[in-house]
């Protein structure tokens, strides 16, 4: 797509949306400065300069930083301390933040230092904007933050790409900044007084690992609902657990909603017909609470969405610049408490999908709980069928509940106990990340299962309609096994069957 034909998306600090910051990241939209968000910036920056040009003592203009704050810097150097503060907070290490999750850094610090509260020049704002459009994007280590004055590390190695120094990723191809800087047409940017600062406090990039996983949790949370709704159908199971009447009693938001999903999902099943009149009281609670399960994971998530959507749009700088009072004020609005919080609510949510998707898969696979073959096989013994499946899923419900010990009570105290409290944001972000993705394959893994028990229930009559609808692309994809096959290919066939969005818009 090219820029002409992409939107543009105007940022003022005030109104970014996490959609919009997915629509970015994907280089789906362009970013422009809204007008006023541009006066804003020119005229906290006007002070500055004044505080600047002054004699007295400013924390981040003309002293040092964090326990140097007492050290007094003198006018000739002040673009050096800068250039210092960037040089010296470039310590992150381990793989570089995914191509996404980079650019959504860069878009969330430009939308800050729009809200005209940083003291940034327009010129330096200008730059990095211009890089994201032309997808000049920074190498920035994705460990080195501990949340506390923000994400200082990574956004020191984003700053780095700014002044011509460090590495960007152009065309997917890591090269040093400066001469792709050139090549693009752009002039690194030399930093006056404050905007090294302006460039490295805030939470930037717990944030953009946080929304991106936050959408994909979103996702999951209908996924959820699908799979659990194609294995109680594989499985022959009552519907009466949903009945709206039972959730009105116990009005919990999540819980309403998902037993409103799951009716929707099973309406029009013929399979709940044949067996009315069946023995079985109770079903396992595996499918019988999914609306409690599937609902208090919902209300998680959805707690972890406010806290995010205040938080892409708010001032996190250190000090801040009101232009209207004149005053430079220093605060802890870059602690990252709050975030860090809800992206460990937004794992601890999730696993609890993972965890209640496995035990639905262990009813699906046992013959003595669902009076289907062994493992779904035909010829079980000589066909193992998805034995394995399940094993897999266990060590990923597993390895996700470990991550789901939250960051955010592990503060550990740094910068000589000036920064004696700390969020460990980014922890819990990338801990978010990495159980979005486990629960993401373990739900695959249940609707590969539950689709192969559908097979074996045909006779008896169709799912409901959008079950029947999701067994029908699963099978689009993914043949009825009829012989043991290596099945981590169908795990990710239905993987990217999910990513596709097909599954989900299906399901929602």
């Amino acid at each position: 797509m090219t820029d002409k034909a992409k939107r543009q998306i105007l940022i003022n600090g005030e109104n970014l949306t996490i959609e919009q910051i997915d629509e970015v990241a994907r280089g789906l939209a362009t970013v422009g400065l809204a007008p006023e968000a541009a006066a804003r910036v020119e005229r906290s920056r006007q002070l500055v300069d004044r505080v600047a040009g002054g004699d007295r003592p400013v924390y981040g203009i003309n002293t040092g930083f964090g326990t140097l704050a007492e050290v007094r810097i003198e006018k000739p150097d002040l673009k050096r301390l800068q250039r210092n503060l960037i040089h010296s907070h470039a310590a992150g290490v381990g793989a570089p933040l995914p191509h996404r999750e980079a650019r959504a850094l860069m878009l969330l610090r430009a939308n800050v230092l729009a809200k005209g509260f940083s003291g940034i020049r327009l010129q330096t704002l200008q730059l990095l904007l211009d890089m994201l459009n032309r997808d000049l994007v920074p190498v920035v280590p994705e460990r080195g933050s501990v949340g506390a004055s923000g994400d200082l590390a990574p956004l020191a190695h984003l700053a780095l790409a700014l002044i011509g120094d460090g590495e960007v990723f152009v065309d997917g191809v890591r090269q040093p900044a400066r001469p792709a800087l050139e090549r693009a047409g752009l002039e690194p940017c030399e930093l006056e007084a404050k905007e090294g600062l302006a460039l490295v406090n805030g939470t930037q990039a717990i944030c953009a690992v946080g929304t991106l996983a936050q959408l994909t949790g979103e996702r999951l949370c209908d996924l959820a609902d699908l799979a659990g709704a194609m294995t109680l159908e594989g499985l022959l199971g009552s519907h009466r657990p949903f009945k709206p009447e039972i959730h009105d009693i116990r009005p919990h938001q999540g819980q309403r909603a998902a037993a409103a999903h799951l009716r929707r999902l099973l309406e029009g099943s013929e399979l709940v017909e044949t067996h009315k009149n069946c023995k079985k009281v109770q079903d396992p609670y595996s499918l019988r609470c999914m609306p409690q399960v599937h609902g208090a994971a919902r209300d998680g998530v959805r707690f972890s969405r406010e806290q995010l959507s205040v938080e892409i749009n708010s001032a996190t700088d250190n000090p801040l610049v009101f232009a209207e009072t004149e005053e430079l004020v220093s605060g802890g609005n870059f602690h990252g408490q709050p975030v860090s919080l809800a992206l460990d609510v937004l794992a601890m949510s999730l696993t609890q999908l993972a965890a209640i998707s496995e035990r639905r898969i262990e009813q699906l696979v046992n013959p003595s709980l669902s009076g289907l073959p062994p493992f779904l096989a035909k010829k079980s013994g000589l066909n193992s069928g998805f034995m394995i499946g399940q094993v897999t899923a266990a060590a990923l419900v597993v390895e996700s509940r470990i991550l789901s010990h939250p960051a955010c009570v592990d503060s550990i105290p740094s910068s000589a106990g000036r920064e004696d409290h700390v969020s460990m944001g980014m922890t819990a972000a990338l801990k978010a990340r990495q159980v979005v993705d486990h629960v993401k394959t373990v739900l695959a893994i249940e609707l590969l299962v539950a689709a192969q028990a559908l097979d074996f229930r045909k006779e008896l009559g169709k799912a409901g309609k959008s079950v029947q609808q999701a067994w029908e692309l699963i099978r689009e994809t993914v043949p009825f096994m009829e012989e043991d096959r290596e099945l981590h290919r169908d795990i990710q066939a239905i993987v990217g069957l999910i990513d596709s969005g097909k599954l989900v818009e299906l399901a929602r």
